[in-house]
């Protein structure tokens, strides 16, 4: 195509474990602090693992009218609450726009999963009477949190959800960048929501073995990169970005936070969940966003790694990047944030991609916390950002994302000069 658009990032929102808006999750971010505690959402006291990275101080009727927020699954509300803000910071509020070429493409990996157990719970406790909420189906599908975004903003292009696991937020970014880029619209709500901190998810990881057991030391349980890393931690929120065309943005007088430059999807055809130990997919997955980007890896000031604190997954993405380096002596700096955040699961992909985009407006490389032994091994050319941020002239980032069923999905974002 020869009238492919430029698309920039022009507003963005966020409610997660380490703050219920932008300007908190980036404090607490940049200085590397925990969002895990143990949980609150319900008695924990019986599973291997007894902490996660909550959302702290959320009152639904801090956001919602009376008896709105029993229609919305906590997902949703998440949703609902991080696009308020991106669509606020866009100043898209006060502008006139075309809503028939606005749209959103959301992410989610378990949609209303809390919902959907809960109604379940109760009608196996109950007589056998099937008594069910008449919100449950609309609370629970995946695709309600896209519904109910373009139904408050009044947004009638595209409109639709992600589900592609832990890759899922970078997947609806990528989704909206493409159909903006091919003219298929001038504006893009995008991002992902998750609210899987629940009795079900808890345990179905827990009996992977995929979360961490460090019940005594829950903020120092999340640790990529460092060799007594046990699990991960599972983490809920949502983050919001606001994609547009880049003509669009500067007609309106827009504040650009960044250009979307590159993406990709790639699949690894191997196990239904561990990643390829040597990285191809991921691998195939940076290279080909790096190619649409017209960059190199040598161009990259800033991987924001998917790593979520596992022994198999971290090593497979140190030997995708290590592969891309092949032949180089570029030395490329990499941290995690799921150190901090936990593992947002579907909405990963957009508070890390918000965080990308943060480092690079802040020129701030934030943290990796928790590394007390880094894993032996490391390519010299791969530098592993250690339990305080650095700061670094930051003009181009990558966000990895990778999820269950082989998928890998990368963004990649630059400066606009």
């Amino acid at each position: 195509m020869n009238n492919i658009r430029r698309v920039v990032v022009t507003g963005m929102g966020t409610i997660n474990p380490l703050g219920n808006n932008i300007a908190d999750f980036w404090g607490a971010l940049s200085k590397g602090v925990s969002g895990a505690a143990m949980i609150t959402h319900f008695d924990a006291t019986k599973f291997k693992t007894r902490f996660a990275c909550e959302v702290k101080n959320y009152d639904s009727a801090a956001y919602f009218e009376k008896g709105e927020a029993r229609k919305y699954d906590l997902f949703t509300q998440y949703a609902l609450v991080s696009v308020a803000e991106a669509m606020k910071d866009a100043g898209l509020l006060e502008t006139t726009f075309d809503k028939e070429r606005a749209g959103v493409i959301w992410a989610s990996g378990n949609g209303g999963i809390g919902t959907l157990e809960e109604q379940i719970t109760e009608y196996v406790k109950g007589d056998g009477t099937p008594r069910f909420n008449p919100f449950l189906v609309p609370k629970m599908i995946a695709n309600m949190a896209a519904g109910m975004i373009s139904i408050k903003y009044g947004l009638k292009g595209i409109s639709y959800v992600t589900v592609s696991a832990c890759a899922a937020g970078n997947n609806a970014i990528m989704d909206a960048f493409n159909y903006i880029r091919w003219g298929k619209a001038d504006v893009m709500i995008t991002g992902g929501s998750e609210a899987a901190v629940t009795e079900a998810a808890m345990g179905g990881f827990g009996s992977m073995k995929a979360l961490s057991t460090r019940n005594d030391a829950p903020q120092k349980a999340s640790r990529p990169f460092d060799k007594d890393r046990d699990g991960f931690v599972l983490g809920e929120g949502a983050g919001a970005l606001v994609l547009e065309t880049y003509e669009h943005a500067v007609a309106r007088g827009a504040h650009i936070y960044a250009e979307v430059v590159g993406a990709a999807m790639t699949s690894d055809a191997y196990h239904m969940s561990a990643t390829h130990p040597e990285g191809d997919g991921a691998y195939r997955a940076m290279k080909l966003a790096l190619e649409e980007a017209k960059l190199t890896i040598e161009d990259v000031d800033y991987i924001n790694a998917h790593a979520t604190s596992t022994p198999v997954g971290d090593p497979s993405e140190v030997a995708a990047i290590s592969h891309l380096l092949v032949g180089s002596s570029y030395v490329v700096d990499v941290s995690a944030t799921k150190s901090m955040t936990g593992h947002l699961l579907g909405a990963a992909g957009a508070i890390e991609a918000i965080a990308s985009i943060k480092a690079m407006e802040q020129n701030l490389i934030p943290p990796t916390i928790n590394i007390e032994h880094l894993e032996n091994n490391l390519p010299e050319n791969i530098r592993i950002v250690c339990n305080e941020g650095v700061s670094k002239k930051i003009n181009v980032s990558m966000s990895n994302t990778f999820g269950f069923g082989g998928h890998n999905a990368i963004v990649i974002f630059k400066k606009v000069s």
